[in-house]
């Protein structure tokens, strides 16, 4: 592809991209509610993976703001992606169908079903935030929406002009969407959440949220899906941090800068 080389994406980063036909994707009005949570106490006594014992475990904010940093760089991805289709290039379809995938699988039926099974409900129970919540689910079934467009559209390489308008729009509506969503969590939702738990529970739950992790996406959790969204950022050739440093201004660019004023 033009100057860039999508191949460099890993088997398990582009393991999404290819059609499931055993296991269609689901209309979002079909879109499965969350499983019942489990049982808190399951998890009092479950063993720490090898050489973690006397790691402190992470807190449930830690935890779900740490995949807030997974969807921000998928957000930056869908960005590169409207760039490349702005310009006329080709569409890096396989790259944004595996980011797509991330989110779909980790941020869509992961991360938020942490927050729809445990935050959200407490927050409602204690009578904080509940317009907020309201929003911040509708947001939730919107963006399952897109993610489906999304997937359907960058199942092929080739794809009409139409095709790729829509595509774009639908990629700047998910970013314009969930930039101030996981703002709000963060410095909202998450603190008052923290502030409506007694501690116990709340240390208990980032017990549970670190096993939910495990029994959903192995022991490598986390890790595992940073590496797939490096994979996809090496295949856009933008994963080296110092490319975002701007430039240091030179004096006479300072000096005019001055002067102008």
């Amino acid at each position: 592809m033009s100057r860039r080389k999508l191949l460099g994406l890993s088997t398990v980063a582009l393991a999404g991209a290819v059609p499931r036909a055993a296991c269609p994707e689901p209309e979002p009005d079909d879109y499965p509610a969350p499983p019942a949570a489990p049982d808190l106490t399951l998890y009092k006594h479950e063993s720490k993976p090898h050489g973690h014992e006397d790691r402190p475990p992470l807190t449930p904010p830690e935890d779900l703001m740490r995949e807030h940093g997974v969807l921000k760089r998928v957000l930056l991805v869908y960005r590169e992606g409207i760039r490349w289709i702005e310009h006329d290039e080709q569409v890096p379809a396989h790259a944004l169908h595996a980011a797509a995938r991330v989110i779909r699988d980790y941020i869509e039926r992961y991360h938020e079903y942490l927050e729809e099974r445990y935050v959200f409900p407490r927050l409602r129970k204690a009578g904080r935030l509940r317009h907020t919540v309201s929003v911040l689910e509708v947001q939730h079934k919107r963006g399952r929406e897109l993610t489906t467009r999304i997937l359907a559209a960058t199942k092929h390489s080739h794809a009409s002009s139409h095709r790729r308008e829509a595509l774009v729009d639908d990629m700047a509506a998910f970013i314009s969407m969930y930039e101030p969503h996981e703002s709000r969590e963060d410095t909202v939702v998450f603190p008052v959440f923290r502030k409506v738990t007694p501690a116990k529970e709340f240390r208990h739950l980032g017990e549970v949220f670190e096993a939910e992790e495990h029994r959903r996406l192995g022991q490598r959790g986390f890790t595992s899906v940073v590496h797939r969204v490096a994979d996809i950022e090496k295949a856009l050739d933008i994963h080296d941090l110092s490319q975002f440093t701007p430039p240091k201004s030179s004096p006479h660019r300072e000096e005019g800068g001055r002067s102008a004023r």
